[in-house]
């Protein structure tokens, strides 16, 4: 089925592109969510203005990414979390906690979709967090987590 993205999806696009999902990945999760719509030959205007609208905005923040990437990477980012016996932590550290941590340690606001965690993080140490700033940047964040006190 062809669909024209209308908000970014990890592995597939980015709004304005034109894919071609299995029926059922673009009903049930696609469409319902809002990510994408159906492609029609109307819809070929509509990719044409997010396509332009999405490059005057890559332009502008492409430069501001790089200076954000010099912040995040130069501050190591320290989480303190619940943790049981041995250093194993309840639950695991979420995408969400990462951005709230670098805002209070950079004071720059991430957006939490933005974190790419590797693996699950479920114990205590130091980890390495990717975060998609732009098309073309991608900062790696260093991520002290360490029990509360």
């Amino acid at each position: 089925m062809k669909l024209i993205l209308t908000q970014e999806v990890t592995g597939l696009g980015a709004p304005g592109d034109v894919v071609d999902v299995k029926d059922g990945y673009a009903r049930n999760y696609l469409v319902p969510r809002g990510l994408a719509t159906g492609w029609t030959k109307g819809g070929e205007k509509q990719v044409a203005s997010i396509r332009a609208a999405r490059a005057s905005r890559e332009l502008a923040s492409l430069d501001e990414a790089k200076v954000v990437k010099q912040r995040l990477e130069s501050n190591p980012v320290k989480l303190q979390v619940r943790t049981g016996t041995g250093g194993r932590l309840f639950g695991s550290v979420t995408p969400s906690l990462v951005a709230s941590a670098v805002k209070d340690a950079t004071g720059t606001s991430i957006d939490h979709r933005k974190v790419e965690i590797g693996n699950a993080i479920r114990s205590t140490g130091e980890y390495t967090v990717q975060v998609r700033l732009h098309p073309e940047v991608s900062a790696s964040i260093d991520v002290q987590v360490v029990p509360e006190a």
